[in-house]
């Protein structure tokens, strides 16, 4: 740090003895210190406009750069959540929705969908009435699913960068939250009241619901700017029980 300013300090001495070497060579040129100050005068009102210039546009456009690269690198971490956990969960979470297959039906990705078939299927997620209903034993599933990824998920908990991005935070704090419910209720999963279950079903939803839009929206990602992992994507979509990585 201390090198970096010595180094600012030694840059700005020489251009200032640069540009006091220039205006005495002008003079003893010219001998006309009016016309040195009026220019000088000059120069420095448009100084202003210059800074304005810098912080209203090209520091907004390098701001603009820099955020678009940081989502870029969360995409690969999205992508990397996806494969691990997401995708999996997505299969198990149908288990509880008892009217999944009209959701399926508006998820069959194609090559040939186009950005407003994204934002066709984004809006009927968004507005989907889910319907969940407890099943004891894919409960239980989960837990042990979930407990088996708490480290993978607590490492992405450790990127700064997910600051950047609200809903995959939110996302995982879904997951986290419900990872705790069922982790709590250990062996009681089976034997609980129907209010517990209702609350339950409350968690599920939020999940199932936060990670079927973040999925959407990742696939979405890859078609515009990945074609060949969007074939790939599109193949082993979770939404759909026939789906098969095999390229038919």
């Amino acid at each position: 740090m201390t090198k970096h300013i010595n180094w600012m300090l030694s840059v700005s001495l020489i251009l200032i003895i640069a540009s006091a070497l220039t205006y005495t060579i002008h003079y003893f040129i010219f001998r006309d210190l009016h016309h040195i100050f009026i220019y000088m005068i000059g120069d420095f009102g448009f100084l202003f406009l210059d800074v304005l210039l810098v912080i209203l546009l090209i520091e907004r456009l390098l701001s603009r750069r820099e955020k678009r690269s940081i989502m870029n690198k969360l995409n690969m971490v999205i992508g990397t959540f996806l494969s691990e956990v997401g995708l999996e969960l997505l299969r198990k979470f149908s288990n509880f929705v008892m009217n999944s297959q009209n959701l399926e039906r508006q998820l069959e990705l194609s090559p040939d969908w186009e950005k407003r078939d994204f934002k066709k299927a984004m809006a009927a997620v968004q507005k989907f009435p889910y319907e969940i209903k407890i099943d004891k034993t894919s409960l239980s599933e989960i837990r042990q699913f979930l407990i088996s990824k708490r480290s993978f998920l607590m490492r992405l908990l450790e990127n700064p960068n997910l600051l950047e991005h609200e809903r995959f935070t939110d996302l995982l704090w879904a997951v986290f939250h419900l990872t705790e419910e069922l982790v709590f209720r250990g062996d009681l999963l089976e034997d609980l009241p129907d209010t517990d279950y209702e609350h339950l079903n409350i968690d599920l939803q939020r999940a199932y619901s936060q990670l079927t839009i973040e999925w959407l929206s990742y696939t979405a990602h890859l078609k515009e700017n990945y074609p060949f992992l969007y074939s790939l994507a599109a193949r082993v979509n979770p939404m759909n029980p026939q789906a098969s990585p095999v390229v038919s």
